[in-house]
């Protein structure tokens, strides 16, 4: 996993935690799906209710794709929380917009991949969220196996967690990730949401989410 650029990373991490689509709660940690207790929830889609933040956002996507993807056809978003950002990204970029379901729809033309088609066709992803990678990497294996060219995947945020990036190389998809949760950090502590004396738990979480807290 790549940043693309420090002070980005920092800037949105901390518009983040303004509009409260980061919160962090070490003391009454959240429960995932998977059973792990964490710190902190993640929410990107909030940032589509705040203009400013939004199209900021929208900005640093556009040049992170323009940058590491010059080469690409068309935009496809990963249901659902990467829909409205890659159909955002598409039209600035004048591009093809697809989406990838997490399941095959139940009826009519039981589609996994919504829009056109294209095999060959030079494609990056757009995920809101990257924690352990497992639904973004099931998305790019459905554009493979639909044709595409996967050139590889663009995210507002990441865990950062090691179990990620190793999935990430593993597969062979290059993620480009606008701000992670080494980057908040420091911001959280500016803004005084956590205190200096909880940065090493926050930080041992990151490390081993499995077994925090347990």
């Amino acid at each position: 996993m790549e940043i693309l650029d420090a002070n980005v990373a920092a800037e949105v991490a901390d518009k983040l935690l303004e509009i409260q689509a980061i919160r962090l709660q070490p003391e009454k940690p959240f429960t995932w799906a998977s059973g792990w207790k964490s710190p902190i929830y993640c929410d990107n889609r909030l940032s589509l209710s705040f203009p400013k933040v939004r199209t900021m956002i929208k900005e640093q996507l556009v040049r992170s794709i323009q940058h590491y993807f010059p080469n690409v056809e068309a935009i496809a978003g990963v249901a659902t929380a990467g829909i409205p950002q890659g159909a955002l990204l598409a039209n600035d970029l004048d591009l093809p917009f697809i989406y990838v379901r997490s399941k095959a729809k139940g009826h009519g033309m039981e589609n996994m991949i919504e829009g056109k088609v294209v095999p060959g066709q030079k494609v990056v992803v757009v995920e809101d969220l990257v924690s352990t990678g497992g639904s973004s990497l099931k998305a790019t294996q459905d554009l493979l196996d639909a044709g595409f060219d996967v050139l590889g995947m663009v995210a507002i945020f990441s865990y950062g967690f090691d179990v990620a990036a190793q999935n990430f190389e593993k597969a062979g998809v290059k993620l480009i990730c606008l701000s992670h949760y080494e980057a908040m950090l420091p911001m959280a502590v500016q803004r005084k949401y956590i205190t200096d004396d909880v940065l090493e738990s926050l930080s041992e979480w990151r490390k081993a989410p499995a077994i925090w807290k347990q």
